[in-house]
């Protein structure tokens, strides 16, 4: 059960083909995607990313990242996750340009939560062939079955 994300995922908020160009244009369009769904200002979600991000790179490596904020106004921890159209270099760890981004929003108070769901999501994304799998996907339903135990069932 430790791998699976569903408490944190947010089906609707699971895009592929994201068209991001740079770290700007990732965080803006993450906080666009999500601003509607959370109940929460794009430009504050946005800039929440932003802001972490300059303390240094969310590029986790293996081309992933996990940008991650916490934002007032949230009710609670909230997943979103978008497929690349292209690789973008944010300046990971490992130097590989990112193809597949979780992005977290925690709302302020949700310290020690905030530090396990984050771990929770690293923990996940370690896995070499989920992340395979995430790419392959051919629809956002697909990525969500992945990431949750839907996916260790029906994921062949």
């Amino acid at each position: 059960m430790a791998s699976d994300l569903s408490d944190l995922l947010v089906p609707e908020l699971i895009v592929l083909g994201m068209p991001a160009t740079s770290k700007k244009a990732l965080f803006t369009q993450m906080g666009a995607l999500a601003a509607p769904i959370l109940g929460v200002d794009a430009r504050l979600l946005a800039d929440g990313l932003a802001a972490r991000e300059k303390e240094g790179s969310t590029g986790f490596g293996g081309g992933v990242a996990i940008p991650h904020a916490r934002v007032p106004g949230l009710p609670r921890i909230a997943l979103a996750v978008a497929r690349l159209a292209q690789p973008l270099d944010v300046g990971a760890l490992d130097d590989a340009p990112v193809d597949v981004v979780m992005a977290m929003f925690s709302p302020p108070q949700a310290g020690g939560e905030h530090l396990k769901a984050l771990a929770r999501v690293a923990r996940r994304l370690r896995d070499r062939a989920l992340i395979a799998k995430l790419r392959g996907a051919g629809s956002p339903d697909a990525m969500y079955a992945l990431l949750t135990d839907h996916g260790e069932r029906d994921a062949a």
